[in-house]
């Protein structure tokens, strides 16, 4: 397979355990990979350098930011990102070169459908698939967003395809590593709906939890994967309670501040 003109991010902090599966994924048809590395203190970069690919330092200021910043630093028009928790599945691989094969791919991005893959399966499911993102894009008429917590590519010129080929998301390691993502994840988010003024409401803290289960369980289809499916329809459920409670939080704090520096009669 020859190199496409093709520049491959991968943003990344402590995941010397598997960066080389989402590298060895695509240096088939790379033209060029590199990772953005936040300060990791196992063995990322080493990993990633031994597999010939070039490490830049960049000291995390958010997703959005990250993902801008590795873009930058790409030389090829054409980008393909990816999380270090990531593969491309060979689908995807052939799908993307057969894109390149004639003259530059027709649209102006492409989205791709993620699919989950958990510790307890040895295979993941398409019917498990419910994100799309833009990952592959023309750079010149298609960035990604500077949002501190949504990192998504904006398009502004162009049209959007989208690709069957899978992407392999190897979301969390353990149920711990799940817990540990969830409440850093979470504190981000209840910093940035604070900041928004969305101040969650007593039906919000009281029926969410309960949606969200139902959406996981029934609506993803969490049924259908017996009873690892019921504790991850819960674990998405915390997932979305969690940043709520914790916005509250910070709206009480805020509030119980101003009434201490009221004067007192």
């Amino acid at each position: 397979m020859n190199k496409l003109p093709l520049s491959v991010f991968i943003i990344a902090q402590n995941e010397g355990d598997r960066i080389s599966t989402t590298i060895n994924s695509v240096k088939a048809f790379a033209d060029e990979i590199i990772v953005i590395d936040s300060g990791s203190k196992d063995d990322t970069v080493s990993v990633a350098e031994a597999l010939g690919v070039r490490v830049i330092f960049n000291p995390w200021e958010g997703y959005g930011q990250q993902k801008s910043f590795g873009e930058s630093q790409c030389h090829n028009d054409w980008i393909l990102n990816l999380d270090a928790d990531e593969e491309v599945s060979e689908e995807l691989a052939k799908e993307i070169f057969d894109l390149f094969i004639n003259s530059a791919p027709s649209c102006a991005a492409y989205t791709l459908p993620m699919l989950p893959l958990y510790p307890f399966q040895q295979k993941g499911y398409r019917w498990m698939v419910h994100n799309s993102p833009v990952r592959l894009y023309d750079k010149r008429r298609a960035q990604y967003h500077d949002d501190t917590i949504h990192d998504y590519v904006k398009v502004h010129e162009g049209a959007v395809g989208k690709l069957k080929g899978l992407v392999i998301h190897r979301s969390f390691r353990s149920l711990s590593h799940h817990v540990e993502k969830m409440n850093a994840y979470s504190n981000d988010q209840a910093i940035s709906r604070f900041k928004k003024k969305r101040k969650p409401t007593f039906i919000e803290l009281l029926t969410l939890p309960l949606f969200a289960f139902i959406k996981c369980y029934l609506f993803r289809r969490g049924f259908m994967m017996g009873t690892d499916g019921i504790i991850l329809s819960h674990m998405y459920a915390f997932q979305r309670f969690i940043r709520i409670a914790k916005t509250r939080e910070l709206f009480e704090l805020e509030k119980k501040a101003q009434q201490s520096k009221q004067p007192r009669e």
